[in-house]
Order: structure tokens, then C-alpha cells, then sequence
């Protein structure tokens, strides 16, 4: 039987990058994957997602370019191709994974795992032990019980970016961010798209100014949003709602995610009141030694999130304790507007005691913004009164998911508003409507 420090179980961004700091703490490290290196976010989630939109938004400028002047002839889509190009883009980064895993000295063993308490882990016929067990295991798409809807052919998020051929009338069911994002590419890429959400909103996770400005822009594309539907049932080509039905040749299913909880099941975990992994400040489960990260012990559900915390995790079987500011955690939206947003909303705020002060600055002033015909958007800045101090920060408008990391490197250096203000933002540039946020809660703000 092998030995080993530290065995991940799953290669997806918590598991894969944790392994490597392992590695790189010195510790004798192996990976478990069932399926594909580099898990759900690069083979069938945040990378297909996102080269997807990428797609649209070249679709998106060859529009704006006619309107400028610059004409191109009649615009055609080669969809088989795109999804040859997502296919491409998906190996490179799969080689690079698995690339970075080899210059690690990780040891990779493909096969369905087992665990038990005593942390052996057997796969197929093969048994390892581990000092420390990482639990990465994952998600997969949440599915409701829907009339009908097993009797007919849909899609999920793990299936969609598979399609070669681009559907003319796609229906979703789902009003989150991954629903948001594809019906806003795929409008872009020309097809007819409406977005059915059983909640009283789409975008519910969302702060209400940034609901209400992307709702407002997935509208202005085309999109047609039924909220508060109530669905009787599904049949081949429409959805049956209370009052009206939806046509679609393509149905896609993109109502959330639920965690892949058959190890931490077999292992009697103890889960939290929402049916997560029950987990300490330093990631590690009810069974001392065996620890658990993202999807598996929900809070925010994303790629990099689930990085942070698998390092933090082998970094805790090392001895050496992390602490990992959830409030610092960026959360991001690539629809056409994009927003990205991290901390505390002014109520969060306010209910946690403090007594704020909140600036808003509109991209609608802005030399870049106005230049690349992007003017649509705001920064919304949550400060406490005292020291200034940001408490959460707000972006929609374009780049804002890069935006966000300027406004998070102020607040993890313990910069408040007056170090913001200081700083020289270059000129044109959209990082100018940061500055101007920062000078409006000293009411020096000279472009608004």
C-alpha cells in the first residue's frame, strides 16, 4: 500500500490547486479523479462558459463596427466551429493542468475513490493511505421534479457546450448567474432566447442595483424574462407555464447545482442545516485529519473561491493556520454588462452594526467608457463612517470583473478611501470611475 501526506479526492480548481501547494509545502501528494483532469469548471463550466461568451461578444462588436462604419459584409456563425474552438481551448488548459501536476511530482490515479475513516483510499484494486484526505469532490446540476421533463430530451450546464448546432428558440429554466450568462451569449450569437425563473427575480444572489441593471440590460437584448412562473409541466418543444407557453426547439436546465456528497455520505460527515459538509474556519470536517472544499460545503460556489480554500486547507495540515476573508471573495457575472461585487450590501452593513457611508459613480462620464460605446453602468462603494474603510464594493458596467481586483488589493492591504482617493488613475481609462467614487464621499469628485 502506497503512502502518501496528502491525497486529493477530485481535480477541479479546489482540488487540483491545492495539490500543488501541498507539493509545494513539501509534502508527498496524489490525486484521485474519476473523470476528467481539471473537473466541471474547465471541461464543462467556467471555461466553455466563458470562451462562449467571448464568442458573442466578438458577434457583439462586428454589430457595433457596422453601426460605426466599418462594414463586413453579411455576419454568419459557424456554431460546429465554435464549439471545435471551446474544444481546443478546453485540451490547452487540460495540458496545462496536468502539466503542472507532473512538475509537482503529484501522483495522478484515475478511477472512482472510496474513503473510510482510517483514510485508505481504494481505487478499483489499488489502496493508498493518506495523513490527510482533501475532500473536492464537486457538484453536478440540480435537476427539479418537473412534469414531463423526463419524458422529453433537454439540456444541462454539463451537456450545453457540447451542442454543434446552435439552436434557434432555446429555453432555460433557471434565473441565476450560469442561466444569465448563457441566455446573454447566446442571444448575442443570434438565437431566441427566454429565461424562466420560479422566484419572484432573476439574479436573487445578486445586490438589488446590480439585479435590477443587468435584469434591465438581458431585457434590452432581447431576452425575454418570465419570473414568478409557475410550471405545469414540460412537453417536446414547450414549457407549460400557469398562464402561457414558452416554444423551444433547445431546453436547457439550469437551476443551480448540488454538492457530490457520496464520500462525505459513506464517511457519516457531519453536514451543516443546508445539507453541506460540515466544515471548521480551517476547512476541516467532523473527522479529524479530513478535510472538505468548495461545492461540498457551499457559501459562495465558485472556481477560485474553491482554490482559496483547498489552500488554506493543505496549509492547516501543514500547521500553518490561514485565514480566509469570506467578505474578500470577488464575485463575478460575465453577461454583457458585467458586474463583479465583493463584501457587504449597505443593509448587510447596517445589520452588522456599522454606520455607513455609500458612493455611486456612473461609467456614463467616463472618457474610455464613452470611446469603446460601453457608457452603461455604475461603481457603488459601502464604506464605514469612522476610518472609511471598504466594506463591500459593487461593479456592473464593462471589464468590471477585472475592475473588482483594484478595489480588493486596496482592501486587503488595509487601505481605506483616502488611499483609494490618492491614487493616480490613468487617463482614458475605466479604472478613472474608481477614482471618482473614492473622491465622491469627500465630495471631491469633479466628473459627476
Amino acid at each position: 500500500m502506497q503512502h502518501f501526506d496528502v491525497i486529493v479526492i477530485g481535480s477541479g480548481p479546489g482540488g487540483y490547486v491545492a495539490a500543488i501547494r501541498a507539493a509545494q509545502l513539501g509534502k508527498k501528494t496524489a490525486i484521485v479523479e474519476k473523470s476528467s483532469i481539471g473537473g466541471v469548471c474547465l471541461h464543462t463550466g467556467c471555461i466553455p462558459s466563458k470562451t462562449l461568451l467571448k464568442h458573442s461578444k466578438m458577434v457583439e462588436n462586428i454589430r457595433i463596427a457596422k453601426e460605426w462604419g466599418i462594414s463586413t459584409g453579411t455576419l454568419q456563425v459557424d456554431y460546429e466551429k465554435l464549439t471545435e474552438r471551446k474544444e481546443e481551448v478546453v485540451q490547452t488548459l487540460t495540458d496545462g493542468v496536468s502539466y503542472l501536476l507532473k512538475k509537482n511530482a503529484i501522483t495522478i490515479f484515475h478511477g472512482e475513490a472510496a474513503v473510510d475513516k482510517e483514510r485508505t483510499v481504494t481505487i478499483g484494486n489499488e489502496k493508498l493511505k493518506g495523513s490527510h484526505i482533501l475532500l473536492a469532490t464537486g457538484s453536478k446540476p440540480f435537476v427539479p421534479p418537473i412534469k414531463g421533463l423526463d419524458k422529453i430530451e433537454y439540456e444541462t450546464t454539463d451537456t450545453f457546450f457540447d451542442l454543434k448546432t446552435q439552436p434557434k428558440k432555446l429555453a432555460v429554466i433557471g434565473g441565476g448567474v450560469i442561466a444569465s450568462e448563457i441566455a446573454s451569449a447566446m442571444t448575442q450569437l443570434g438565437t431566441d432566447v427566454s429565461l424562466i425563473e420560479i422566484a419572484q427575480d432573476v439574479l436573487l444572489t445578486e445586490e438589488k442595483d446590480v439585479r435590477a441593471a443587468l435584469k434591465n440590460q438581458l431585457e434590452t437584448q432581447g431576452i425575454q424574462i418570465f419570473t414568478k412562473a409557475a410550471i405545469k409541466e414540460v412537453k417536446q418543444n414547450k414549457v407549460i407555464l400557469a398562464d402561457q407557453e414558452i416554444a423551444f426547439d433547445t431546453l436547457l436546465v439550469a437551476a443551480g447545482r448540488k454538492p457530490n456528497l457520496q464520500l462525505a455520505e459513506n464517511l457519516n460527515l457531519q453536514m451543516n442545516p443546508n445539507h453541506f459538509v460540515q466544515v471548521n474556519s480551517f476547512y476541516e470536517t467532523s473527522e479529524a485529519n479530513i478535510y472538505a472544499v468548495g461545492d461540498l460545503i457551499g457559501g459562495y460556489q465558485l472556481a477560485h473561491a474553491a482554490s482559496a480554500e483547498g489552500i488554506a486547507a493543505v496549509h492547516a495540515m501543514a500547521g500553518e493556520n490561514i485565514s480566509l476573508d469570506q467578505q474578500a471573495i470577488p464575485r463575478c457575472i460575465y453577461t454583457h454588462l458585467e458586474a463583479a461585487s465583493f463584501g457587504l450590501t449597505e443593509q448587510e452593513a447596517a445589520d452588522a452594526g456599522y454606520e455607513t457611508a455609500v458612493t455611486t459613480s456612473s461609467f456614463n462620464g467616463n472618457s474610455k467608457a464613452v470611446v469603446d460605446g460601453e457608457a452603461e453602468g455604475f461603481i457603488k462603494i459601502v464604506t464605514e463612517k469612522k476610518y472609511q474603510e471598504i466594506l463591500g464594493a459593487f461593479i456592473v458596467g464593462p471589464n468590471a470583473t477585472e475592475l473588482i481586483g483594484e478595489l480588493l488589493g486596496v482592501k486587503a492591504s488595509e487601505g481605506t478611501m483616502h488611499e483609494l482617493a490618492d491614487i493616480v488613475q490613468p487617463h482614458p481609462a475605466l479604472s478613472e470611475v474608481i477614482g471618482e467614487s473614492a473622491h465622491a464621499l469627500f465630495e471631491r469628485a469633479v466628473h459627476m
